[in-house]
Protein backbone atom coordinates (compact mmCIF):
# COMPACT_ATOMS: atom_id res chain seq x y z
CA UNK A 1 0.00 0.00 0.00
CA UNK A 2 1.41 3.16 -1.01
CA UNK A 3 2.08 5.45 2.41
CA UNK A 4 1.39 9.21 -0.02
CA UNK A 5 -1.65 10.25 -0.29
CA UNK A 6 -2.02 11.46 -3.99
CA UNK A 7 -5.10 13.94 -3.43
CA UNK A 8 -6.01 14.08 -7.15
CA UNK A 9 -6.27 10.34 -7.85
CA UNK A 10 -7.59 9.19 -4.26
CA UNK A 11 -10.24 12.02 -4.26
CA UNK A 12 -11.39 12.19 -8.01
CA UNK A 13 -11.81 8.74 -7.47
CA UNK A 14 -14.20 8.64 -4.59
CA UNK A 15 -15.92 11.57 -5.17
CA UNK A 16 -17.06 10.06 -8.75
CA UNK A 17 -18.70 6.99 -6.94
CA UNK A 18 -20.80 8.80 -4.69
CA UNK A 19 -21.89 10.86 -7.42
CA UNK A 20 -22.75 7.71 -9.58
CA UNK A 21 -24.03 5.94 -6.30
CA UNK A 22 -25.93 9.08 -5.19
CA UNK A 23 -24.54 8.46 -1.83
CA UNK A 24 -25.55 11.65 -0.16
CA UNK A 25 -29.04 11.88 -1.80
CA UNK A 26 -31.59 11.33 0.82
CA UNK A 27 -35.18 9.45 1.36
CA UNK A 28 -37.62 8.85 4.51
CA UNK A 29 -36.26 6.36 6.61
CA UNK A 30 -38.66 5.93 9.63
CA UNK A 31 -36.00 3.56 10.87
CA UNK A 32 -33.45 6.40 11.03
CA UNK A 33 -33.08 9.41 13.73
CA UNK A 34 -33.58 12.96 10.83
CA UNK A 35 -30.78 15.37 11.30
CA UNK A 36 -30.78 18.23 9.14
CA UNK A 37 -27.23 19.96 8.82
CA UNK A 38 -27.45 23.77 6.62
CA UNK A 39 -25.49 26.03 6.22
CA UNK A 40 -25.71 29.80 5.03
CA UNK A 41 -26.07 29.84 1.37
CA UNK A 42 -23.46 31.06 -0.25
CA UNK A 43 -23.96 34.83 -2.84
CA UNK A 44 -22.44 33.14 -5.90
CA UNK A 45 -19.84 36.02 -6.51
CA UNK A 46 -17.57 34.03 -8.84
CA UNK A 47 -15.02 32.22 -6.96
CA UNK A 48 -14.78 30.47 -3.47
CA UNK A 49 -12.42 31.83 -0.97
CA UNK A 50 -10.87 30.38 2.30
CA UNK A 51 -13.75 31.39 4.01
CA UNK A 52 -16.38 29.56 2.46
CA UNK A 53 -14.15 26.36 2.61
CA UNK A 54 -13.74 26.77 6.00
CA UNK A 55 -17.22 27.51 6.39
CA UNK A 56 -18.78 24.67 4.25
CA UNK A 57 -16.18 22.09 5.94
CA UNK A 58 -17.29 22.65 9.42
CA UNK A 59 -20.64 21.94 7.95
CA UNK A 60 -19.23 19.11 6.47
CA UNK A 61 -17.49 17.52 9.36
CA UNK A 62 -20.98 17.61 11.23
CA UNK A 63 -22.77 16.03 8.77
CA UNK A 64 -20.35 13.36 8.35
CA UNK A 65 -20.26 12.96 12.01
CA UNK A 66 -24.51 12.54 12.19
CA UNK A 67 -23.76 9.81 9.32
CA UNK A 68 -21.71 7.66 11.49
CA UNK A 69 -23.72 7.99 14.66
CA UNK A 70 -26.49 6.37 12.19
CA UNK A 71 -28.84 9.90 11.24
CA UNK A 72 -30.73 10.07 8.23
CA UNK A 73 -28.62 13.41 7.09
CA UNK A 74 -30.39 15.96 5.15
CA UNK A 75 -28.01 18.37 3.89
CA UNK A 76 -28.47 20.60 0.99
CA UNK A 77 -27.12 23.24 -0.86
CA UNK A 78 -28.10 26.26 -2.39
CA UNK A 79 -27.64 29.80 -3.61
CA UNK A 80 -28.40 33.71 -2.04
CA UNK A 81 -28.29 34.88 -5.41
CA UNK A 82 -31.34 37.42 -5.84
CA UNK A 83 -30.70 41.03 -5.40
CA UNK A 84 -29.01 44.36 -6.09
CA UNK A 85 -25.73 42.67 -5.83
CA UNK A 86 -25.76 40.55 -8.73
CA UNK A 87 -27.50 43.83 -10.76
CA UNK A 88 -25.01 45.76 -9.78
CA UNK A 89 -22.18 43.46 -10.92
CA UNK A 90 -24.06 42.84 -14.29
CA UNK A 91 -24.20 46.68 -14.60
CA UNK A 92 -20.45 47.09 -13.90
CA UNK A 93 -19.62 44.17 -16.62
CA UNK A 94 -22.28 44.73 -19.00
CA UNK A 95 -24.03 41.31 -19.02
CA UNK A 96 -27.58 39.84 -18.42
CA UNK A 97 -27.58 39.68 -14.53
CA UNK A 98 -28.94 35.86 -14.81
CA UNK A 99 -26.28 35.14 -17.16
CA UNK A 100 -23.82 36.34 -14.99
CA UNK A 101 -25.29 34.88 -12.20
CA UNK A 102 -25.69 31.34 -13.48
CA UNK A 103 -22.24 31.04 -14.95
CA UNK A 104 -20.84 31.85 -10.87
CA UNK A 105 -22.85 29.48 -10.08
CA UNK A 106 -21.63 26.77 -12.22
CA UNK A 107 -17.55 27.90 -11.16
CA UNK A 108 -18.72 27.77 -7.67
CA UNK A 109 -21.24 24.41 -7.83
CA UNK A 110 -17.65 22.56 -9.50
CA UNK A 111 -15.74 24.06 -6.79
CA UNK A 112 -17.60 22.69 -3.86
CA UNK A 113 -18.19 19.08 -5.42
CA UNK A 114 -14.35 19.59 -5.83
CA UNK A 115 -13.99 19.78 -2.32
CA UNK A 116 -15.95 17.10 -1.80
CA UNK A 117 -18.69 18.62 0.55
CA UNK A 118 -21.59 15.76 0.91
CA UNK A 119 -24.38 17.90 -0.36
CA UNK A 120 -27.52 16.65 -1.77
CA UNK A 121 -27.46 18.04 -4.71
CA UNK A 122 -30.54 16.66 -6.01
CA UNK A 123 -32.20 19.56 -3.72
CA UNK A 124 -30.08 22.02 -5.03
CA UNK A 125 -32.32 25.75 -5.07
CA UNK A 126 -31.38 29.20 -6.02
CA UNK A 127 -33.02 32.13 -5.00
CA UNK A 128 -33.14 34.24 -8.24
CA UNK A 129 -34.70 31.64 -10.32
CA UNK A 130 -38.70 31.94 -10.61
CA UNK A 131 -39.40 28.05 -9.20
CA UNK A 132 -37.96 29.53 -5.88
CA UNK A 133 -39.06 33.18 -5.84
CA UNK A 134 -42.40 32.57 -5.89
CA UNK A 135 -42.54 31.26 -3.04
CA UNK A 136 -41.02 34.63 -1.51
CA UNK A 137 -43.91 36.62 -3.13
CA UNK A 138 -46.49 34.32 -1.96
CA UNK A 139 -45.37 35.01 1.28
CA UNK A 140 -44.86 38.26 1.06
CA UNK A 141 -48.75 38.90 -0.66
CA UNK A 142 -50.32 36.66 2.93
CA UNK A 143 -48.20 38.96 5.22
CA UNK A 144 -49.58 41.89 3.05
CA UNK A 145 -52.94 40.31 3.86
CA UNK A 146 -52.38 40.24 7.14
CA UNK A 147 -51.59 43.51 7.78
CA UNK A 148 -47.63 42.42 8.60
CA UNK A 149 -46.22 43.89 5.49
CA UNK A 150 -46.17 48.04 5.64
CA UNK A 151 -45.17 50.72 3.41
CA UNK A 152 -43.86 54.05 5.28
CA UNK A 153 -41.07 56.40 3.98
CA UNK A 154 -37.80 56.08 6.09
CA UNK A 155 -34.64 58.00 5.42
CA UNK A 156 -31.41 55.30 4.50
CA UNK A 157 -28.38 55.33 3.13
CA UNK A 158 -27.54 56.29 -0.55
CA UNK A 159 -25.22 55.89 -2.97
CA UNK A 160 -25.67 58.29 -5.88
CA UNK A 161 -23.37 56.54 -8.61
CA UNK A 162 -24.87 52.80 -8.13
CA UNK A 163 -28.66 54.41 -7.46
CA UNK A 164 -29.22 52.08 -4.42
CA UNK A 165 -29.89 51.84 -0.68
CA UNK A 166 -27.09 50.84 1.37
CA UNK A 167 -26.80 49.17 4.77
CA UNK A 168 -25.19 50.87 7.64
CA UNK A 169 -22.37 48.70 7.50
CA UNK A 170 -22.21 49.07 3.51
CA UNK A 171 -21.65 52.62 4.34
CA UNK A 172 -19.19 52.54 7.24
CA UNK A 173 -17.16 55.42 7.09
CA UNK A 174 -19.88 57.51 5.06
CA UNK A 175 -18.85 56.21 1.61
CA UNK A 176 -20.36 53.54 -0.28
CA UNK A 177 -18.36 49.76 -0.19
CA UNK A 178 -18.53 49.56 -3.79
CA UNK A 179 -17.13 52.54 -5.61
CA UNK A 180 -16.33 55.13 -2.66
CA UNK A 181 -19.30 57.30 -3.39
CA UNK A 182 -19.95 59.70 -0.46
CA UNK A 183 -23.09 58.26 0.68
CA UNK A 184 -26.35 60.60 1.00
CA UNK A 185 -29.51 60.08 3.37
CA UNK A 186 -32.45 60.08 1.38
CA UNK A 187 -35.92 59.57 2.53
CA UNK A 188 -37.52 56.66 0.38
CA UNK A 189 -40.85 54.73 0.92
CA UNK A 190 -39.54 51.62 1.94
CA UNK A 191 -41.57 48.13 2.85
CA UNK A 192 -41.46 46.70 6.81
CA UNK A 193 -42.34 43.38 7.98
CA UNK A 194 -44.16 43.80 11.54
CA UNK A 195 -41.94 41.42 13.52
CA UNK A 196 -43.08 43.05 16.46
CA UNK A 197 -46.42 40.83 16.52
CA UNK A 198 -44.43 38.13 17.30
CA UNK A 199 -42.45 39.62 19.93
CA UNK A 200 -43.89 37.12 22.40
CA UNK A 201 -44.19 33.76 20.68
CA UNK A 202 -40.40 34.28 19.69
CA UNK A 203 -39.23 35.03 23.49
CA UNK A 204 -41.31 32.18 24.83
CA UNK A 205 -39.95 30.03 21.83
CA UNK A 206 -35.90 30.72 23.24
CA UNK A 207 -37.08 29.09 26.17
CA UNK A 208 -36.81 25.73 24.21
CA UNK A 209 -33.22 26.59 23.13
CA UNK A 210 -32.21 28.20 26.22
CA UNK A 211 -29.91 25.09 27.13
CA UNK A 212 -27.93 24.72 23.83
CA UNK A 213 -26.64 28.42 23.27
CA UNK A 214 -24.46 30.69 25.36
CA UNK A 215 -26.11 32.95 27.70
CA UNK A 216 -24.55 35.97 25.44
CA UNK A 217 -26.18 34.91 22.30
CA UNK A 218 -29.29 34.36 24.09
CA UNK A 219 -29.25 37.64 25.27
CA UNK A 220 -28.35 39.38 21.58
CA UNK A 221 -31.20 37.73 20.46
CA UNK A 222 -33.70 39.19 22.85
CA UNK A 223 -32.22 42.37 22.53
CA UNK A 224 -33.08 41.99 18.83
CA UNK A 225 -36.71 40.89 19.50
CA UNK A 226 -36.79 44.26 21.27
CA UNK A 227 -39.77 43.89 23.33
CA UNK A 228 -40.79 46.72 25.56
CA UNK A 229 -44.12 47.50 27.88
CA UNK A 230 -45.29 50.67 28.59
CA UNK A 231 -47.36 53.78 27.55
CA UNK A 232 -47.11 55.97 24.65
CA UNK A 233 -47.26 59.50 26.12
CA UNK A 234 -48.84 63.02 23.67
CA UNK A 235 -46.73 66.60 24.64
CA UNK A 236 -48.09 69.60 24.14
CA UNK A 237 -45.61 72.45 22.55
CA UNK A 238 -46.54 75.51 23.76
CA UNK A 239 -46.47 78.37 21.26
CA UNK A 240 -45.21 75.86 18.58
CA UNK A 241 -43.43 77.23 15.47
CA UNK A 242 -42.28 73.93 14.30
CA UNK A 243 -44.26 73.12 11.22
CA UNK A 244 -45.30 69.47 10.50
CA UNK A 245 -43.62 68.22 7.58
CA UNK A 246 -45.52 66.78 4.19
CA UNK A 247 -48.38 68.56 5.18
CA UNK A 248 -50.07 69.62 2.72
CA UNK A 249 -51.35 73.39 4.32
CA UNK A 250 -48.22 74.18 6.61
CA UNK A 251 -49.71 74.70 9.86
CA UNK A 252 -47.86 74.36 13.15
CA UNK A 253 -46.57 70.95 15.16
CA UNK A 254 -49.09 70.91 18.35
CA UNK A 255 -47.79 67.85 19.96
CA UNK A 256 -45.21 65.09 19.97
CA UNK A 257 -45.98 61.55 20.45
CA UNK A 258 -43.27 59.71 22.76
CA UNK A 259 -42.89 56.36 24.26
CA UNK A 260 -41.75 55.52 27.44
CA UNK A 261 -41.58 52.15 29.58
CA UNK A 262 -41.72 54.84 33.31
CA UNK A 263 -45.16 55.73 32.75
CA UNK A 264 -44.74 56.46 37.02
CA UNK A 265 -42.21 59.22 36.07
CA UNK A 266 -43.07 60.77 33.66
CA UNK A 267 -44.24 64.13 35.46
CA UNK A 268 -40.69 64.22 36.21
CA UNK A 269 -40.07 65.21 32.74
CA UNK A 270 -38.64 68.39 31.11
CA UNK A 271 -37.53 67.50 28.05
CA UNK A 272 -37.96 65.25 24.81
CA UNK A 273 -34.74 64.14 22.85
CA UNK A 274 -35.63 64.02 19.11
CA UNK A 275 -33.22 61.98 16.79
CA UNK A 276 -31.56 63.80 14.50
CA UNK A 277 -33.14 61.82 11.32
CA UNK A 278 -36.51 63.18 13.03
CA UNK A 279 -38.67 64.68 10.21
CA UNK A 280 -39.33 67.63 12.17
CA UNK A 281 -35.34 68.16 12.29
CA UNK A 282 -34.83 68.70 9.03
CA UNK A 283 -38.13 71.23 8.29
CA UNK A 284 -36.49 73.44 11.28
CA UNK A 285 -32.80 72.81 11.48
CA UNK A 286 -32.45 76.80 9.94
CA UNK A 287 -33.46 77.46 13.90
CA UNK A 288 -30.17 75.27 15.05
CA UNK A 289 -26.64 76.46 16.28
CA UNK A 290 -24.02 75.56 13.58
CA UNK A 291 -22.40 73.09 16.05
CA UNK A 292 -25.69 71.64 16.37
CA UNK A 293 -26.06 71.22 12.81
CA UNK A 294 -22.93 69.95 12.33
CA UNK A 295 -23.69 67.27 14.78
CA UNK A 296 -26.40 66.20 12.76
CA UNK A 297 -25.10 66.43 9.36
CA UNK A 298 -21.86 63.88 10.62
CA UNK A 299 -24.25 61.85 12.32
CA UNK A 300 -21.64 60.22 13.75
CA UNK A 301 -22.99 58.49 16.53
CA UNK A 302 -24.84 55.50 16.32
CA UNK A 303 -27.20 56.61 19.22
CA UNK A 304 -29.89 59.08 19.67
CA UNK A 305 -28.14 63.14 19.97
CA UNK A 306 -29.29 65.21 21.98
CA UNK A 307 -30.46 68.62 20.02
CA UNK A 308 -30.43 71.81 22.68
CA UNK A 309 -33.08 73.41 20.26
CA UNK A 310 -35.62 70.92 20.31
CA UNK A 311 -35.32 70.43 23.98
CA UNK A 312 -39.29 71.47 24.79
CA UNK A 313 -40.86 72.40 28.26
CA UNK A 314 -43.69 70.30 27.87
CA UNK A 315 -46.18 68.33 30.41
CA UNK A 316 -47.83 65.13 29.29
CA UNK A 317 -51.39 66.01 27.83
CA UNK A 318 -52.98 62.00 27.91
CA UNK A 319 -51.63 58.67 27.91
CA UNK A 320 -52.69 57.55 24.87
CA UNK A 321 -52.69 53.48 24.99
CA UNK A 322 -50.70 51.20 27.30
CA UNK A 323 -48.88 48.46 25.05
CA UNK A 324 -45.51 47.00 24.36
CA UNK A 325 -44.01 48.26 21.75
Amino acid sequence: MDEKYFAQKIEQKWQKRWAQNKTFEVEIDSAKQKFYVLEMLPYPSGRLHMGHVRNYSIGDVLAWYKRLQGCNVLHPIGWDSFGQPAEQAAIKKGVNPRDWTEDNIDQMRQQLQRLGISYDWSREIAAHRPEYYKFDQWFFLKMFERGLAYKKMTKVNWCPRDETTLSNEQASGGVCWRCGTKVEKKDIAQWFLKITAYAEELLHGMEEIEAGWAERVLTMQKNWIGKSEGAVVEFQIPNSRFQIPDSKQKKNLESIKVFTTRIDTIYGANAIVVAPEHPIIEENCQNFSDKVKTKIENNTKPNRQMCPSCQFRASPVRCIADKPC
